[in-house]
């Protein structure tokens, strides 16, 4: 019988190529989620019966050890970006983390890949990546032969990176812009599943940060969207006070709102971990490590941000005909 992994967050962004990739391995795929009904569309990633989903919460320790029952191997990459309901940093990223890590131990799991980031760090002023911190040095503490995966921001069709900045251009002329200065270092998530999988393989051990083979400004990273949406667009680099004030709008609408109002645009501690560049530590171990060469941006955005363009998918054959049109 082939082996079961189980993959908490196994229907998000990261965790459905995960899951795809293991079931081109050959294992089976057990994809933990909160909402299974919505999460059908990782069923064809196999042959029929290969990716089963379950009914997990992430913060139960009965939903999660019966997840982990008769798993080969585990990976977690359960997160958010914004504190809503109990759905905390400290709920998700730590405590989390952690319970899956020791469940995992007491059920005999052999392998554990963990997915944090970038920025992870005890002292930063952030409480995000405070908390990835925490998560990690709780994974070890329950599954020190885990392999964590630190990417920095993560790129691909389904990303809340690049589809939200080429979003906000359909609203007006201006495209309005906090800690434009920051450094990233944008990995394709399809990068990202191969070094899950060679951690589950155990084809791999301990930390490694994972960048693209490039890094640019948030500014810079902007321009090279607006370029491949065909589009022109005032860049507001808002100073720091201005998007503080914005950020600080933003998380109390969310509040006052009772969380029926998610704060998905900016909040203030996002704006607290874009004081830090957001790219690979020198001398840390890396996607060359793994030996996977990393995607370029340049070769996978145009394939999903086309639709941003003013006229879509025909936008090319418009521009070709004023073309001709001109030099008639």
């Amino acid at each position: 019988m082939s082996k079961l992994v189980t993959i908490f967050g196994g229907s998000g962004f990261v965790g459905r190529y995960i899951a795809r990739r293991m079931a081109l391995e050959g294992w089976r795929v057990r994809v933990a989620t909160r909402r299974p009904n919505e999460a059908m569309h990782v069923k064809p990633y196999g042959a029929v019966g290969q990716v089963e989903l379950v009914l997990c919460n992430i913060r139960d320790d009965g939903s999660v050890a019966r997840a982990l029952q008769g798993a080969d191997a585990v990976v977690n990459c359960a997160g958010i970006l914004n504190e809503t309901g109990a759905n905390s940093f400290q709920a998700v990223h730590v405590e989390g983390a952690a319970r899956v890590a020791r469940l995992a131990a007491q059920s005999g799991v052999a392998r554990m890949v963990h997915v944090s980031a970038i920025g992870a760090d005890l002292l930063a002023e952030s409480s995000y990546s405070v908390s990835k911190a925490q998560g990690e040095a709780a994974v070890l503490e329950h599954m020190p032969d885990a392999v964590i995966l630190r990417p920095s921001v993560i790129f691909g069709t389904e990303d809340g990176f690049f589809n939200r900045f080429a979003g906000m251009t359909r609203f007006g002329p201006v495209l309005p812009l906090a800690a434009a200065k920051t450094r990233f270092q944008p990995v394709y998530v399809d990068d990202l599943a191969k070094a899950a999988v060679l951690g589950v393989l155990g084809q791999a051990d301990g930390v490694y940060e994972l960048g693209g083979p490039e890094s640019a400004t948030l500014g810079e990273l902007v321009d090279r969207m607006l370029a491949v949406i065909h589009r022109r667009r005032i860049v507001l680099k808002m100073p720091r006070w201005m998007a503080w004030i914005m950020a600080f709008n933003f998380d109390m609408l969310q509040k006052m709102s009772l969380g029926l109002v998610s704060n998905g645009v900016l909040t203030r501690d996002q704006l607290r971990s874009m004081r830090v560049d957001n790219v690979v530590s020198d001398g840390a171990r890396g996607f060359g490590d793994l030996g996977i060469a990393p995607v370029a941006m340049a070769t996978v955005l145009p394939d999903y941000l086309w639709r941003f363009r003013p006229a879509g998918q025909y936008d090319a054959i418009i521009q070709s005909a004023k073309s001709l049109k001109s030099q008639s």
